[in-house]
């Protein structure tokens, strides 16, 4: 059995504004904004580009918590392509970190659910690198 997570539910304070953050500022284009309900319920739903998984937010009905926020991690090729191109359409974001696990950089929305950025680290260089390591030492 595949168990596939596809939709994480974010809180926001304003739906247009987020909406605009991510696709005028981030460059995430909407997939979905439907007004479901005359009576307000109105769904918005992104999906990062490459990605099998996307996000959403929601007036008129409660998914989160009141104030909870998110923190989603989102898988890059390159943490320092990803930087560049949102630090040139004007998002705050870290600079990036390098840690044994990945090369992280960060930003937030404006209403503080947050995002790492993970350039996963070669490991199958790593692998090589110690099974070589290990064979030289069996010598």
């Amino acid at each position: 059995m595949d168990y596939k997570i596809e939709l994480i539910p974010i809180s926001v304070t304003d739906i247009d504004r987020t909406k605009a953050f991510y696709e005028d500022v981030v460059g995430w284009p909407a997939d979905q904004d439907q007004v479901v309900e005359e009576a307000g319920l109105r769904f918005v739903q992104i999906t990062p580009p490459g990605s099998a998984c996307s996000f959403c937010f929601v007036t008129g009905m409660t998914m989160l918590g009141e104030g909870m926020k998110q923190y989603i991690q989102v898988v890059v090729a390159d943490a320092d392509a990803a930087h560049a191109e949102l630090k040139g359409r004007g998002v705050e974001v870290s600079e990036v970190e390098d840690l044994p696990w990945g090369r992280f950089t960060h930003f937030e929305d404006p209403d503080s659910n947050h995002f790492a950025l993970q350039e996963l680290p070669d490991y199958a260089a790593g692998l090589a690198a110690r099974e070589a390591a290990a064979s030289g030492s069996a010598t």
